[in-house]
């Protein structure tokens, strides 16, 4: 199966924690980072999803957030410290990518964002992302 999400981290399940209808899944990025992606219970059960699944973490860039740094204080938990490698900017949209330990993100913000936050090549940032915003698929 093809996809248009380019945002796939592989990496391996920590831990499964299942509800009537959603659950909550560990995983350890090949980078070390751990990520948490909300995903439902049937999924997980037609997954196979276990402790040492190796999977993929998938999410759309434009569900990925940045900030020039750790934020306390956010139900966001999945925060992935990186460096910006290429900024490409249009009218009004800017297409941000980010070297993670093990990856690259990818995130769509707006141009006001880029400028606001000053990001640019080099700079460190943090992405963002939801739990919910995050799919798996199994390698």
């Amino acid at each position: 199966m093809s996809l248009s999400i380019r945002n796939q981290i592989p990496g391996t399940v920590t831990s499964v924690t299942t509800g009537e209808a959603m659950a909550t899944v560990r995983v350890r990025l090949d980078g070390g980072q751990d990520i948490t992606a909300a995903i439902t219970a049937e999924a997980v059960k037609e997954l196979g999803l276990g402790t040492g699944t190796a999977v993929r973490a998938l999410v759309k860039s434009t569900e990925v957030a940045l900030a020039t740094g750790p934020v306390a204080g956010l139900s966001i938990r999945n925060q992935l410290p990186g460096t910006v490698v290429d900024v490409a900017t249009g009218g009004a949209m800017a297409s941000v990518k980010v070297d993670v330990e093990g990856g690259s993100l990818t995130a769509a913000i707006t141009k006001d964002a880029v400028s606001d936050l000053g990001i640019a090549a080099g700079a460190s940032v943090v992405a963002l992302v939801k739990s919910t915003e995050i799919s798996l698929s199994t390698v």
